[in-house]
């Protein structure tokens, strides 16, 4: 068995422990949210926080994340009130929505980590995930507009 605090709760997971997390979060914890897009870390779509830094869910074994704080886009906020889900829905940032749970997660820590980001900055921190439907101006202004919504609070 192994113990995780997913989203502030705790769960006892009887799997493989090279079992990619991402597969313990859809399969066994039924937590859809975060999505599998390529399987090997390249788009961002699997991004979670694992002790608040964001990683790619689809190659971190569920080992790694025993003990730990995991956070997904279920546990961003309960009612759906953060910031960035604002902005994203304030700006209309979706098309096809896919890649959005991961661009939130990314943008969450990004948003932590420096509250006044500079376009410069959000086009690095957001470089590792990607949107088929190019939406990256829309995500762009959103996450400017939820810094802003976090700094006048």
């Amino acid at each position: 068995m192994i113990s995780l605090n997913i989203n502030q709760k705790a769960h006892e997971v009887d799997v493989d422990p090279d079992m990619p997390l991402l597969w313990v979060l859809r399969d066994v914890l039924n937590l859809t949210g975060t999505k599998y897009g390529c399987g090997v870390a390249q788009c961002g779509a699997c991004t979670v926080h694992l002790n608040g830094e964001a990683v790619r869910s689809c190659v971190t074994k569920v080992s790694r994340a025993a003990e730990q704080k995991v956070i997904t886009i279920e546990g961003l906020s309960e009612n759906n009130d953060h910031a960035l889900q604002k902005a994203w829905q304030e700006i209309d940032v979706p098309q096809c929505g896919y890649c959005h749970s991961g661009q939130l997660m990314s943008a969450a820590v990004l948003l932590r980590e420096n509250p006044n980001p500079t376009d410069h900055d959000i086009d690095l921190a957001m470089s590792g995930n990607i949107c088929r439907c190019g939406t990256y101006s829309r995500i762009r202004k959103a996450i400017h507009l939820a810094a802003e919504m976090q700094n006048h609070k």
